[in-house]
């Protein structure tokens, strides 16, 4: 029987009395990625900030419905977001790097775990760096300036920092959106390694990107959930006529 990662039930996500979220579920495999897609304005980013309950530092945003990872409802009161997050990573849609050493980017969840030891140190970093495809360009400059990063670096290095802490789910937030084409291609085949490790939930505009990465795919469409399956399903031979309308570029 396949695993389930994680299963939102009757999610609705509101800001103030505008409900930006409107009673989705669907379920979400392991060791998949899954793209959201749709126009903006649709709920994706507020869907995928819900995973890690980055939602709960927005004034006004309230939450219903649930989400189970690990059998347990992640929207609990019994549940401390900060250790989710350590659980749930996210990468966001610029690369947000610290004012810092490349190094000290990638220790800087270490240090929070209590990890003191430089040998651990340096065994998690250089693990880390070349999870995300960036230990052979930076190996001999790990205390230079992050910021001395092309941009596609940068955001490779946001991943590096996020899988650091050994994360089970990688959130990003298109994260190829402010990259160049070979650089968006580098973070692109990353995805598709990085998926053996991480279940991968992904809001991207790109249709072709969406067809190239994912496993599974989410339409939505003014908050609802129009569609979702399979992405060869979805781009091939939807079943909503919304989601045809989208997928070829007729609206949105």
């Amino acid at each position: 029987m396949e695993t389930k990662k994680i299963r939102v039930k009757d999610l609705s996500v509101f800001y103030g009395d505008v409900e930006a979220v409107k009673n989705i579920s669907l379920e979400i495999h392991e060791g998949s990625v899954t793209a959201f897609i749709g126009p903006s304005g649709c709920g994706k980013s507020t869907l995928l900030r819900s995973f890690n309950r980055m939602n709960d530092e927005i004034i006004n945003c309230r939450t219903s419905g649930e989400i189970f990872w690990l059998e347990k409802n992640i929207l609990g009161n019994d549940i401390d977001p900060v250790l989710l997050r350590r659980a749930i990573s996210m990468v966001f849609q610029k690369p947000n790097v610290f004012p810092t050493s490349i190094y000290e980017n990638v220790a800087f969840g270490l240090r929070i775990q209590g990890i003191r030891d430089p040998e651990k140190l340096d065994r998690k970093i250089e693990s880390s760096l070349r999870d995300a495809a960036l230990w052979d360009e930076v190996h001999d400059r790990l205390h230079d300036d992050a910021f001395s990063l092309s941009g596609g670096q940068q955001q490779r290095l946001c991943i590096a920092r996020a899988l650091a802490i050994g994360p089970s789910v990688l959130l990003m937030d298109e994260p190829t959106s402010a990259l160049d084409p070979i650089a968006t291609a580098k973070i692109e085949q990353l995805i598709h390694e990085l998926k053996e490790k991480v279940t991968i939930l992904i809001v991207t505009h790109s249709m072709s990107q969406a067809s190239r990465i994912s496993d599974q795919t989410a339409f939505m469409y003014l908050g609802d959930l129009i569609e979702f399956g399979d992405t060869e399903m979805i781009f091939n031979s939807p079943v909503e006529e919304l989601t045809g309308q989208y997928i070829s570029g007729r609206f949105g």
